[in-house]
């Protein structure tokens, strides 16, 4: 945590990885001891899984970390999509999926947490060389006003928060069953 870190001043970068930190720790928890079948179980036919929100969550920090870094993706030049064989193009990140996409997703918890980890670690890597001065840089003009990598990264560690929290909950659901 910054706060037990640093006395001092702490930087944008500093604070962005103690974020990530923080999501890889939520999901770890989330993920964590179960099974298959465990990360794969819904409250309902429309409800998200576990392994499909945990699985989303990275693809979407792996996809848009990579884009701003200027890197290729883990997912498709580590071998990621080959071991998770998932009926997905390679470019999917899950969003747009549907209550059959999200039932596809059936994997084990060291599978999930070895792609996030390896995520993680690209993403911490990354912003370990990111100063103040580059975030007001433009990374993406298709939208008006055009993104910054400010917005960028706060956008990526918002949208992890919220399907790492989901996880939570449903592995909550999940456990009081």
């Amino acid at each position: 945590m910054i706060a037990r870190r640093s006395v001092g001043r702490v930087t944008s970068a500093e604070l962005l990885i103690d974020a990530f930190d923080r999501i890889r720790g939520v999901v770890r928890a989330a993920v964590s001891g179960l099974s298959p079948d465990q990360l794969a179980w819904r409250p309902d036919d429309d409800a998200n899984s576990i392994a499909w929100l945990v699985w989303h969550l990275t693809r979407i920090q792996d996809d848009h970390i990579a884009g701003v870094a200027g890197t290729d993706q883990a997912w498709t030049t580590a071998g990621w999509a080959d071991r998770f064989d998932l009926p997905f193009t390679p470019g999917s990140t899950g969003y747009g999926h549907g209550p059959a996409d999200v039932a596809a997703v059936r994997v084990g918890a060291d599978l999930l947490l070895g792609y996030h980890d390896v995520t993680h670690e690209r993403t911490v890597a990354y912003l370990t060389g990111v100063t103040d001065a580059d975030l007001p840089s433009v990374v993406d003009r298709n939208w008006d006003p055009p993104v910054t990598l400010a917005v960028r990264l706060v956008s990526v560690v918002s949208d992890d928060l919220q399907h790492a929290g989901q996880a939570a909950y449903v592995r909550g659901l999940l456990e009081r069953r």
